[in-house]
């Protein structure tokens, strides 16, 4: 191998020509790093324009242009590392690319045991966009992860869960996934209802609260909320389903005020809830069979 800029008669030098080729090796590194920088930044910027609305079209929908962004991104990133450690080589060791290729062609071999599991991320990578599994901002369940995709790459898929953890998933380990984020999600809402209460007045007032949702919330909802009746005796009460279907990403918080505003509705109504009770002893010995008890709370 020959090293170009390292002189063959290390004692023919002094020290301060030394001093300088090695300085000046060390500023083309770092010229190089900065043109690789600006580089990458400029590529970025690029893409970004592509995929992105320009002069009022959407060239691709929202979830799919983050997804192929984030894609290429990746792989930019990757391609110019190699670009830039193969200059530094061929300056350094005078290497010829063909030498260069040559040699990561056998040590490629070499490594082959050892780096299937990279290709295997980077092909399923590939896949997982091209068969739109999954999108950037999709809510989605990977294995025993649960959260939002914040970023698919060539090697990993980056899921940020509800409680704020980061999972960072090879994407070859990803053998299934529950998309919570296509098409309509339905929106499942119970009530009880106490038996003594008037189960007929309890259902009106509901479908009232239906109405009322569907109004203020129409961009939202695929399917109107309506009451499908009754779908449980329990000890103390009947239970009621409400059900809808609305946009992704939209079902929780429809049940949610759905829950709230008949909530409201019972109270103005005078509709009870049920009431648990539970009875509290602090001194089983206080008690007699005669006696009254007078301890326990009421639990709403």
């Amino acid at each position: 191998m020959n090293v170009s800029w390292f002189p063959k008669n290390i004692t023919s030098m002094n020290w301060r020509e030394l001093e300088f080729l090695i300085l000046n090796n060390l500023l083309y590194i770092v010229e190089l790093l900065i043109l690789a920088r600006v580089t990458y930044s400029l590529l970025i910027y690029f893409l970004r324009r592509m995929l992105v609305q320009r002069k009022g079209k959407i060239l691709l929908e929202e979830r799919k242009a983050n997804t192929l962004f984030s894609l290429l991104r990746s792989m930019s990133f990757y391609l110019l590392t190699f670009l830039v450690a193969l200059q530094i080589l061929k300056h350094l060791f005078n290497i010829g690319s063909g030498s260069i290729v040559a040699s990561a062609g056998v040590l490629g071999v070499a490594l082959g045991f050892g780096s299937q599991s990279l290709v295997k991320d980077m092909i399923s990578g590939f896949f997982i966009l091209f068969e739109n599994q999954f999108s950037v901002g999709d809510y989605v369940k990977i294995g025993e992860f649960i959260g939002t995709v914040e970023e698919t790459g060539v090697r990993t898929t980056h899921l940020r869960a509800w409680g704020g953890e980061l999972h960072i998933i090879p994407n070859g380990s990803i053998t299934a996934v529950t998309n919570y984020s296509r098409g309509k999600m339905l929106a499942n809402v119970e009530i009880q209802i106490p038996y003594e209460e008037d189960l007929e007045r309890a259902m009106d007032v509901i479908r009232a609260v239906c109405e009322e949702v569907t109004v203020e919330f129409g961009e939202k909802i695929v399917e109107a909320p309506t009451v499908q009746g009754i779908t449980q005796f329990g000890e103390r009460n009947v239970v009621l389903r409400v059900i809808a279907f609305t946009k992704p990403d939209e079902q929780w918080g429809l049940e949610r005020e759905l829950r709230r505003r008949i909530h409201s509705a019972f109270l103005k109504e005078g509709i009870q809830t049920p009431r648990f009770q539970s009875v509290i002893i602090t001194d089983p010995t206080r008690y007699t069979a005669n006696e009254p008890d007078t301890s326990s709370s009421t639990k709403v």
